[in-house]
């Protein structure tokens, strides 16, 4: 009967920690690593050592030190030779990066996506993205898989995308088609958009270091990315964070997704459009055909803002009395709402939630703006090397 994980095992989980702290971090000197992880001087040079032999970082003098002695080594993610494709799969448009180790944008590119087109006919457009950027790939670089960010509701283990009314699709296997179609032979991952730019943020973007973080994003619907206590909740196969479709006026309009009085039909686009006496196709242009005519003194765009404002604060309440978080994040079209109808989302704040569970709370916009849903499908994409950098 085993007692304990073998030395093997501490050996990986050790490289694993090591990767993933210089992903994160970036270059590291080796005695901070030292300090971090907290393993002997011996033992950090040789994972550095084995994670370098694998080529997965290199190490070299600091470019400035202002110490006298010998300066620790620095260790640094090999951003250029290995990296992860990054898919966003949105109302208007297809977006596709390349994304180095470290969280680099190395290139980028897109296309339109016409309203109406399945997964079908999208798989091959990434594709063809992927085409272009492997032009500019140096030779020997090395992909280690793909991450995709998707608007609606993604079944984890295969990618299938359950549902998504602002892009038409129901049961399309997105997943299967972009493996076939990239043929790397390594795995493809699928999430909800708003769960992985959570991803991003807290990562790498204005939650850092914050362990208990709602992200809201906007798109045509509302969905978010929730962390608890340091884990992304995602519930069990994965649909969790549907916010959008929290009934919070039962009298209210029809939602697509067959209900009535969604969170999304008193916040998104269509309602803030109707409210104002405009036309307009959903996604951010909807959002901004209000907002900036209220930032110039229209009353009717005034009035439609203030009444979209205190709905949204309405549902952040709710959730804030739920989740306890440290701090919400307003990002996709929900960031243009939050911006002209700050002072309505916190007097709604003030007056439902709780003392206890709003008095820490902050409201906050993305820091990684419209990149967050691709920079947190890459680092999706690398969860199975940082878990295990011997096993790609």
């Amino acid at each position: 009967m085993r007692t304990g994980p073998s030395q093997d095992e501490i050996r990986r989980q050790n490289l694993g920690a090591l990767l993933r702290y210089v992903h994160v971090h970036g270059a590291t000197s080796r005695a901070e690593l030292t300090t971090a992880l907290g393993l002997n001087r011996s033992t950090i040079g040789a994972l550095t050592a084995d994670l370098a032999g694998a080529g997965l970082v290199s190490e070299g003098a600091p470019k400035e030190t202002g110490r006298a002695g010998r300066p620790s080594l620095v260790v640094r993610p090999e951003s250029e030779r290995v990296f992860a494709y990054a898919f966003s799969v949105e109302v208007d448009r297809l977006r596709a990066a390349r994304v180095g180790l470290g969280g680099e944008l190395l290139d980028r590119r897109e296309v339109p996506r016409s309203h109406g087109s399945t997964a079908a006919e999208a798989a091959p457009l990434l594709t063809a993205l992927v085409k272009e950027m492997e032009q500019g790939t140096p030779g020997g670089a090395v992909c280690v898989g793909a991450g995709v960010a998707v608007v609606g509701m993604v079944r984890r283990n295969d990618g299938l995308v359950r549902s998504s009314p602002t892009t038409g699709w129901v049961d399309e296997p997105l997943g299967e088609l972009l493996r076939a179609g990239l043929g790397t032979g390594h795995p493809v991952a699928v999430g909800n958009v708003a769960d992985l730019a959570m991803l991003a943020e807290h990562v790498r973007g204005v939650a850092v270091g914050c362990d208990n973080v709602i992200y809201l994003h906007g798109d045509a619907g509302v969905g978010a990315g929730i962390i608890a206590g340091g884990r992304r909740v995602t519930g069990h196969d994965g649909y969790g964070g549907e916010v959008g479709h929290m009934v919070v006026n039962p009298h209210g309009q029809p939602c697509g997704c067959g209900s009535r009085g969604c969170w999304e039909t008193e916040i998104g686009g269509p309602a803030l459009l109707r409210a104002a006496g405009r036309d307009g196709a959903p996604g951010q242009d909807a959002i901004l055909a209000v907002v900036d005519p209220a930032a110039r003194g229209d009353a009717s765009a005034q009035a439609a803002v203030r009444q979209a404002g205190d709905w949204l604060g309405f549902g952040v309440a709710n959730l804030v009395n739920i989740l306890n978080p440290e701090m919400v994040v307003f990002g996709g079209t929900m960031r243009d709402l939050y911006l002209a109808a700050a002072a309505q989302v916190r007097s709604r704040l003030n007056s439902m939630a709780l003392a206890a569970c709003r008095e820490q709370v902050r409201l906050r916009t993305p820091k990684l703006g419209d990149e967050a849903p691709l920079i947190g499908a890459a680092e999706l994409a690398f969860e199975r090397l940082l878990a295990d950098p011997l096993d790609v």
